[in-house]
């Protein structure tokens, strides 16, 4: 990948997105990354720019207010005079039973895991299709794509969903410019967030026998951002060790 190309992390204080901008610059990339606050509050204008060296670039934005998405990704231009691709790591997870859930966190859910996907597509597209190459990566979830019924993580699962749906429309209307958008849908991955006994209690239930590791991802990654993934467009690749499907 030639090393004047750059990419859009969202989610970078996350443990996969974190990874995935570690990944990108070894990679060779100069890499944009971005976060909804920068050691504080994010200030009034949405989007702070907070520029740390000649390959990485540190921003702050609120995903779900378009104006502070569409002033990110203005500063990322500016300041490279590109945009090659987006990989979408920010997102939320609720666990809560159905009913119990209020209408804010509800309302987040769809805020955190796909509002933000839209305004930063609409915002990323123009100058994407203006470079007639461009690569989306978007992350659902491992059994988001079967529409089952699940109580306890409701709204997250229809905001994954919404994602898949998402992902393969931009697919459709953005392939014509040399652009690709596909889905990574993850099943669980060791990122420090579960206990020794969650562990124990879902390592069985996998096929692989293990957990997850986060280069089991960004090796995914790697591979769609590649001119080898050039005829992959509106793919939601499984990265779960059979978990999920």
């Amino acid at each position: 990948m030639p090393h004047d190309r750059v990419v859009l992390v969202t989610g970078a204080t996350g443990a996969l997105g974190g990874a995935t901008v570690e990944f990108l610059l070894a990679d060779g990339w100069q890499v944009a990354s971005a976060q909804r606050s920068a050691g504080g509050p994010l200030k009034s204008s949405g989007a702070v720019a907070q520029p740390t060296n000649d390959r990485l670039y540190g921003v702050s934005c609120e995903l779900a207010d378009p104006e502070a998405v569409k002033r990110m990704v203005q500063s990322i231009v500016a300041r490279w005079g590109r945009l090659d691709a987006l990989v979408h790591c920010a997102g939320s997870f609720q666990r809560v039973p159905l009913l119990e859930q209020s209408a804010a966190d509800w309302l987040r859910a769809f805020d955190d895991n796909l509002h933000g996907l839209f305004h930063l597509s609409r915002a990323v597209a123009p100058v994407m299709q203006g470079q007639r190459w461009g690569r989306i990566i978007t992350f659902a979830a491992a059994n988001a794509d079967q529409a089952i019924g699940q109580p306890l993580v409701t709204a997250h699962a229809i905001a994954k969903l919404g994602v898949l749906v998402l992902t393969r429309s931009l697919a459709r209307v953005l392939g014509p410019d040399g652009i690709t958008a596909n889905a990574i849908s993850p099943g669980f991955i060791a990122s420090g967030g579960l206990s020794a006994d969650d562990l124990a209690a879902i390592a069985p239930q996998i096929p692989a026998g293990r957990l997850g590791r986060l280069e089991d991802v960004t090796e995914v990654v790697r591979f769609l951002l590649s001119e080898q993934a050039a005829y992959v467009n509106g793919a939601n690749l499984q990265v779960s060790g059979g978990w999920g499907v």
